[in-house]
């Protein structure tokens, strides 16, 4: 399991090449429960993802040395992993190819292209295989989106962040897919902030964590359902690593419509001056759920990669 020093370690590694993301008081939340966003759409590749692949890629380039420019990296990925890895490996000069669904949005596979990766398109629910594949034959390493101490970690950073920014904080609102970034900013704020409460937050037509939470044991969703969210960062099921950590650190799981889900995209636009892709405006959705205790909460903005037409869309309606 990861711990408060591993985030701390993870910190001081991804420090040269991350930004330290502001959190942002609003002074429009309801006054019952103050608001802050933290904006880490603000992120060199548009999304908190760059924390991870840059801690895990460190940490890569220390144990395989000159050898990790010969072999490269493999990742897999719907979108914001996918630019994390191709940029993180080009900032230290190494190959990457990446694994990425049909259906993923344009501008993100363009995304990861412009940043040298060789992108691999394969069916839906066949990311992990075909990526499995590449790295028998290449002898690439795999930088897994959030199956992996690593990675956990250096999304852990948001919740140091946080904590030394409004260490008053009551309550804290995560989006969920694989898990990785509630399993590394909840064990941050509990170790830190341990009177906070922490959610997660999932589209209702993913709500897979929220079931499986709720049953003891990972369930699984089809593949088939998850894609049916506008929010296609958060279809990814969480790993047996990352439920460990969720049933640990979350209070419990907030679901949110596809209609909440583009109100909150709006609002953001609107009020906050940010753009936000479906998935990082969820935890927003969440909040004005009106269902979290009263008193200072953050809400995550974890990414801002969006299509401009949907954008467009989301906000002519």
């Amino acid at each position: 399991m990861v711990t408060i020093e591993d985030i701390r370690a993870a910190a001081t590694r991804v420090r040269d090449f991350t930004v330290r993301t502001p959190l942002l008081a609003t002074r429009w939340g309801d006054e019952r429960r103050p608001l802050w966003i933290k904006p880490e759409n603000l992120q060199p590749i548009g999304a908190f993802k760059v924390r991870g692949a840059f801690n895990f890629i460190v940490r890569a380039v220390a144990a395989f040395g000159d050898s990790l420019r010969t072999r490269g990296v493999v990742a897999y990925s719907s979108g914001n992993h996918a630019q994390a890895v191709a940029y993180a490996a080009r900032v230290h000069d190494i190959p990457a190819t990446i694994v990425m669904p049909r259906e993923t949005p344009a501008i993100k596979v363009d995304a990861t292209r412009g940043h040298g990766a060789e992108v691999v398109l394969c069916a839906p629910g066949e990311r992990e295989r075909v990526a499995a594949a590449v790295v028998e034959e290449t002898g690439g390493v795999l930088v897994p989106p959030f199956d992996h101490p690593d990675i956990i970690a250096g999304q852990g950073t948001i919740g140091l962040e946080i904590a030394e920014d409004l260490p008053s904080l009551d309550t804290v609102l995560v989006p969920i897919s694989g898990g990785g970034l509630a399993s590394g900013i909840g064990t941050a704020i509990r170790a830190l902030c341990p009177r906070a409460k922490v959610f997660g937050v999932e589209p209702e037509l993913a709500a897979d964590t929220a079931e499986s939470l709720r049953q003891g044991r990972r369930v699984e969703w089809s593949v088939e359902d998850r894609n049916r969210t506008i929010a296609d960062g958060l279809r990814s099921q969480p790993s047996e690593l990352t439920f460990a950590h969720l049933q640990q650190v979350l209070d419990g799981v907030i679901t949110v419509s596809e209609k909440e889900i583009r109100a909150a995209v709006a609002e953001l636009a609107h009020k906050a001056k940010l753009v936000s892709e479906p998935s990082g405006a969820v935890a927003l959705a969440a909040y004005h759920r009106g269902e979290t205790p009263q008193g200072r909460t953050v809400v995550i903005l974890s990414g801002g990669n969006i299509e401009p037409r949907m954008l467009a869309e989301i906000l002519a309606q």
